[in-house]
């Protein structure tokens, strides 16, 4: 974890997360979640003259409460709990802390949404969208192709570096969540994008000051962001006529939902999103429900 974390509110946070960082090896981005829940909550026991050191039951309830009344969903109390468990489990090892204030809190019921998944038609319709006569399109149709193709998460797609990819055997080399490695197929059309991109696109991109690793680069030189992608994302669907907003993981969503929907296993799936529980990759199956059903129509003598 990058050393911004010494400017935390309260120095235990620090401690906490470093403690985090060594001991789990926890990707930076959730880390950071990690870090905003507690100064936040440090932020609102400072409005009650309390410390988070010696938060009780009832504070924390209370809060939980008045961000749900904000408008907080029950997913964003329910990680923000866990922060606060992890947090006080970590106080009571180290011998700071008696007793877990969070022990007899639940966690709010969480009601799986289905991820918003693009049609194929759409996916054509927004892969064609970039002007690829431009660095810039040239980039943003080559991450889409790759998005679309390895079913990468969007942290793991503008944090790649240039020594990730092997073009020769077609494959992608992964550190995803929990800093676990894997190593995923590039289709082939993913790869002629990818080899366009990398002799024609990025080497306008690349800056005489800043010789980034980074295989997206933005206009200063330097890896894309996360931000940034999204937006261009956003610019393509409008281009492409596609009205429905949908997530910055939209095209990891499609791999998915489009590999079961052509017939792939659930396993295989799981392996290439990276899912460490098969219970995680699963919810695809509801959206592939309507293959099913076509096909004991076609198949089925009662169909």
């Amino acid at each position: 974890m990058k050393k911004s974390t010494a400017n935390c509110i309260e120095p235990e946070i620090d401690r906490f997360i470093d403690s985090l960082w060594s001991q789990k090896g926890l990707a930076e981005l959730t880390l950071s979640a990690y870090q905003q829940d507690l100064r936040q909550f440090s932020r609102w026991l400072a409005t009650q003259r309390q410390k988070l050191f010696d938060a009780q039951q009832s504070s924390i309830q209370q809060f939980l409460a008045e961000r749900f009344a904000k408008g907080a969903s029950a997913r964003s109390n329910a990680r923000l709990l866990s922060t606060l468990k992890q947090y006080y489990r970590y106080l009571i090892r180290i011998g700071e802390r008696q007793d877990n204030p969070t022990a007899l809190i639940s966690a709010p019921r969480i009601h799986r949404s289905l991820p918003q998944s693009l049609g194929e038609r759409d996916i054509e319709k927004l892969l064609d969208a970039p002007d690829i006569e431009s660095n810039f399109g040239l980039r943003d149709r080559c991450m889409l192709e790759l998005m679309y193709s390895s079913g990468l998460r969007v942290s793991e797609l503008v944090g790649l570096q240039l020594s990730q990819i092997n073009t020769n055997l077609g494959l992608v080399r992964l550190i995803g969540k929990g800093n676990k490695e894997r190593v995923i197929p590039v289709g082939e059309e993913a790869l002629h994008w990818l080899g366009r991109y990398v002799k024609q696109g990025r080497p306008g991109l690349q800056s005489a000051r800043s010789r980034s690793d980074a295989l997206f680069l933005s206009s200063r030189g330097s890896a894309i962001t996360r931000q940034a992608f999204w937006q261009n994302i956003k610019k393509h669907l409008l281009k492409a006529g596609v009205k429905t907003v949908y997530s910055p993981h939209s095209l990891r969503h499609a791999f998915a939902t489009h590999l079961l929907n052509h017939g792939a296993d659930l396993r295989t799936v799981q392996m290439l999103l990276g899912h460490s529980s098969l219970s995680t990759t699963q919810i695809y199956t509801h959206i592939a429900q309507a293959r099913l059903q076509s096909i004991h129509a076609q198949h089925h003598p009662r169909g």
